[in-house]
């Protein structure tokens, strides 16, 4: 799919897959093992929070509302059981998005046990920038994540994607294996170390080098 029709992915991307613990500080940060394969999870379509289009809504019942920001691939064409060799194929181009996490929601429902979508996939748990063109980003594979709250001097989160446990083709490539991709999809993959609360009122600005920006308000 040309990168004009991809421009808009999130009125038509039917799927956000979102790589959890795919580096190594973060994994440390939390308290949770180092996995040996990738661990993802979806959210739904409606978590998207286009540019300019609102706030971040805190849901209901969560006190403790963190930020996590990811470097995300928008998927070109359609694929399943994708070889890592040739996986690139496969990103039609990139977004900065923010994987916002009802933490306190999450963590009860660890301790009982039950899947954790609530913590994940709540409206507006995504916030996403603009589309990148695919040949905006040199090496997707070595570029910078940063994110501040407010007007903070600073930064809570300054990392890069060349410190992921696993690596972009190796993601594709795996998740594939058990669910077709297909144009306009989202694949988020993973926050560096940093990620924090934030409460109504805050800012969050965060940025892939300085090739894009998402500036977003809590409610």
């Amino acid at each position: 799919m040309q990168a004009q029709q991809l421009s808009q992915f999130w009125k038509f991307g039917k799927k956000i897959i979102c790589i959890a613990r795919n580096y190594l500080d973060h994994a440390k940060e939390l308290g949770n093992a180092v996995p040996s394969e990738p661990v993802f999870f979806l959210k739904p379509s409606t978590a998207f929070l286009p540019p300019g289009s609102g706030s971040v809504r805190t849901p209901p019942g969560c006190s403790n509302l963190h930020y996590e920001v990811e470097l995300g691939l928008v998927i070109g064409r359609r694929g399943s059981n994708i070889p890592a060799s040739t996986a690139m194929d496969y990103v039609g181009g990139y977004t900065l998005a923010i994987d916002m996490t009802a933490r306190d929601l999450q963590e009860k429902a660890k301790k009982k046990g039950h899947p954790w979508s609530i913590a994940k996939g709540f409206d507006t748990s995504c916030p996403v920038s603009d589309f990148i063109p695919k040949e905006m980003v040199n090496d997707p594979g070595d570029v910078r994540l940063w994110l501040k709250v407010n007007e903070e001097g600073k930064l809570r989160q300054d990392g890069n994607t060349k410190d992921m446990i696993f690596k972009i083709p190796e993601i594709i490539s795996y998740i594939s294996r058990y669910m077709t991709l297909e144009e306009g999809d989202l694949l988020i993959t993973g926050t560096p170390s940093g990620v924090g609360a934030v409460n109504p009122g805050d800012t969050i600005t965060a940025g892939l080098a300085d090739i894009a920006t998402i500036k977003v308000m809590v409610e």
